[in-house]
């Protein structure tokens, strides 16, 4: 079968979905943003425009290259709206019910040979195309990085019944999206949140128990370790809510104490500081 993909659906549009979408269109893809809420799809719209707008001042596209990226974008509040589209991914929230309900849905809206990808951070492939009988070969892992026109790396996760097809066209299409695709084995968090969600959680557990501030131990991982962001800082960006819910994917598969929340972590979140996305986490962001 031809690998090509031409046109893709992308369901939910947050930050990720919105990010996704974009790099699509950029990449001279037919594309259709779904979102049950039209003020998320509005969002997404003006965060294309104003993305689009610094790159048009910047001189890295002229203005009809712009615009010829917005028209290619359809922003719908349904699936059925999707002309045919050669791969579908969802990005919701981390919810497993969420995202099986979801993927319900695509596997009648989008018949086969359509790819159906989910862009999940740390919940497993195999789970959520347990439900979908003969589809469950159509279903891959396709996580992207935040900010998603920044980032290179697509982690691409193959579930226990994945097929070569979806595999080797969920590849071509990452890198025909100019980004790197690199395979990993379907388990909790994958490669990048199984390293990376441990050392934000003990960065809290540092600030917790008074070892150093929170501006302090940034400043050592940068500094001493050449990160180009904090893990505090880091996980203000992440989200403090998707910090946790990630450690929690991670505590329940493997079941080992070390990936249970920080509880600094978690009374934050409790409390509403979920990060730059509210104006308050481990940092104050007074513009939000």
């Amino acid at each position: 079968m031809n690998a090509s993909i031409n046109s893709v659906a992308v369901i939910g549009a947050g930050t990720m979905g919105a990010g996704i979408a974009l790099v699509s269109a950029q990449s001279g893809l037919k594309v259709t943003l779904v979102d049950v809420k039209t003020d998320q799809l509005e969002r997404a719209k003006n965060y294309h425009r104003k993305t689009l707008d610094r790159s048009v001042e910047k001189q890295r596209i002229t203005r009809s290259e712009a615009d010829a990226v917005i028209a290619r974008v359809t922003f719908s509040t349904s699936m059925g709206d999707s002309s045919s589209p050669e791969c579908a991914i969802e990005a919701a929230t981390e919810d497993m019910d969420l995202k099986k309900k979801i993927f319900g849905q695509m596997r009648q809206v989008f018949p086969a040979p359509a790819v159906l990808a989910t862009n999940t951070s740390s919940i497993s492939i195999t789970e959520i195309a347990g439900g979908l009988g003969t589809d469950a070969g159509r279903v891959i892992g396709m996580h992207f990085f935040n900010p998603v026109p920044v980032m290179a790396l697509v982690e691409v996760i193959r579930g226990l019944a994945t097929n070569e097809d979806t595999l080797a066209r969920t590849i071509s299409l990452a890198k025909a999206l100019g980004k790197t695709p690199v395979q990993v084995n379907d388990r909790a968090g994958f490669v990048s949140n199984r390293v990376l969600m441990p050392m934000i959680n003990e960065a809290f557990f540092a600030w917790m128990e008074g070892v150093s501030g929170p501006n302090e131990i940034d400043q050592i991982m940068k500094l001493g370790c050449n990160f180009p962001m904090g893990p505090l800082r880091l996980a203000d960006f992440i989200g403090l809510d998707v910090c946790h819910d990630i450690m929690m994917v991670l505590y329940r598969e493997l079941g080992d104490e070390k990936f249970f929340p920080c509880p600094l972590l978690r009374q934050l979140v409790k409390a509403g500081r979920l990060g730059d996305k509210c104006g308050h986490g481990v940092y104050e962001f007074p513009a939000k």
